[in-house]
């Protein structure tokens, strides 16, 4: 279940985020899929959790987006993450146009409940 913050410049038009928000659920599913964790295309309620944040007036960022994706850590994922990272950022640039933009694989040890 990977949580998904996306940090922006206030001056991202809400169109852009909106779009991000339209696509990011399928794109992070595919990007941090694995054998013990397998995405089979069909997203469910707290499958994948977005959060939305503008930049703060003491905030500092080079870019006009970070998206910082955070999935529990498995061997399978820790192996190929940078190519993981760079394939998402190719799919989400593809998928919007966005170009002024981060993404931050993270895949701390974890663990996920959720209730009914």
């Amino acid at each position: 279940m990977p949580l998904v913050d996306v940090t922006h410049v206030p001056t991202v038009p809400e169109s852009t985020l909106r779009d991000l928000g339209s696509v990011l659920p399928h794109l992070v599913s595919l990007a941090v899929q694995c054998p013990e964790e397998p995405y089979d295309g069909d997203l469910r309620p707290g499958d994948v959790e977005l959060r939305f944040r503008p930049l703060g007036p003491l905030d500092r960022s080079g870019l006009a987006v970070v998206i910082e994706v955070k999935s529990k850590w498995f061997a399978s994922r820790a192996a190929d993450r940078q190519e993981r990272v760079d394939t998402l950022h190719a799919n989400i640039r593809a998928a919007t146009g966005l170009t002024d933009f981060g993404v931050y694989l993270s895949l701390p040890v974890a663990a996920w409940s959720q209730g009914d």
